[in-house]
């Protein structure tokens, strides 16, 4: 488990999420809320994973940071600001169109699920590398000579072999090096952010392996802060310093990675854990989490988790609880859970002795 990163009381976020909505105008004409009041801070070198079931928000919320929603989504709360070198700030959800096409990939970049959908597929790596530099590049273009050099430097960081990859088409290579060559890619201009979502998803284990052990190497090289979007606890627990669980649209725990997979203060938490197998020791008895995650068009009164919840209790149905300080260790290393029961949860696995 990683704990790379413990920030200081005089350090500042390179990144602050306050009060974040992300809406989506629907085909009916209606509108929803997918992310609802989102609120975090990242800092320099410290890596944040967003984990949860499916629909819960995790890419929509990486998507918005970087304003890269789809068309029929918005931003009409909230804001996102963004520290640079320098220690300005940025809100990024105010800024031009002109200005946030140079501060993506420059300052920040995002890794997509679906590494094949993110290359031009008649092109060759070379040319795609190219295309990227030549595009967020001010001033004097790079030469052909700079781009390969460049790319080759970037593609042994990820543990590919240049003289093949750059002269490549997108489909002739395998998932695993199309996912490498894409993160390669997002560091082209060294962003001090990088948000990656579920990188390591329909890949063979051996292949998620070394995706995981390329982007924690590449995090000691250059000294990026990262959101690590996931539904994989395991892979959560390697690359994050800090874990953030999300449900229908929100933060609903937050803490270091031992505080989550230790010791879990919401049900829902503990929950995804225990239906999570482990690699190795005891086999431990495996518990789903009953019912379906609420529909955003219908969220249910009071915690949104309540109908799910074996804690729950009457002023749950009508309690729409904050995140509330568990413990705190100084900034940035704050466990907050958003459960008025949160005293209450007992985190255990039922061990099944082996035969």
């Amino acid at each position: 488990m990683m704990s790379t990163y413990e920030p200081t009381d005089h350090d500042q976020p390179i990144l602050s999420v306050r009060d974040l909505v992300v809406r989506y105008r629907t085909g009916a004409g209606a509108e929803l809320d997918a992310v609802r009041g989102v609120s975090f801070d990242l800092y320099s070198d410290q890596s944040l994973a967003l984990v949860g079931e499916s629909g819960c928000g995790k890419t929509t919320l990486g998507l918005g940071l970087l304003r890269l929603l789809p068309r029929l989504g918005s931003i009409p709360a909230g804001s996102v600001i963004y520290r640079n070198e320098r220690g300005r700030e940025i809100d990024v959800v105010r800024l031009e169109r002109r200005t946030l096409r140079r501060w993506r990939w420059r300052e920040a970049a995002m890794v997509f699920q679906g590494a094949m959908n993110s290359f031009n597929p008649v092109l060759r790596i070379v040319d795609q590398i190219g295309d990227t530099l030549r595009a967020h590049t001010e001033g004097r273009k790079p030469s052909k000579a700079e781009i390969i050099e460049r790319g080759s430097e970037l593609l042994r960081a990820v543990r590919l072999e240049p003289g093949r990859v750059l002269s490549s088409y997108p489909h002739e290579l395998s998932g695993g090096m199309r996912q490498r060559v894409l993160i390669a890619l997002s560091l082209l201009l060294e962003p001090r952010l990088l948000v990656l979502d579920e990188p390591t998803t329909a890949l063979d284990i051996l292949t998620q392996r070394s995706i995981v052990d390329v982007l924690a190497e590449l995090r000691q090289k250059y000294k990026f802060a990262m959101i690590f979007i996931s539904h994989d606890l395991g892979v959560a627990a390697e690359l994050a310093d800090r874990v953030a669980t999300m449900y229908a649209g929100r933060i609903i725990e937050t803490g270091t990675s031992s505080d989550i997979f230790y010791r879990p203060r919401h049900p829902y938490t503990s929950g995804l854990i225990n239906a999570v197998p482990p690699v190795t020791g005891d086999l431990p008895e495996l518990a789903s989490i009953g019912g379906s995650p609420p529909s955003l068009s219908a969220l249910p009164s009071g915690c949104a988790f309540h109908p799910r919840c074996r804690y729950a209790i009457e002023a749950c149905a009508t309690t729409d609880p904050e995140l509330e300080p568990i413990e705190s260790r100084g900034r940035g290393r704050d466990h907050e859970a958003a459960c008025i029961r949160w005293q209450d949860v007992k985190h255990e696995r039922k061990v099944i002795a082996r035969a």
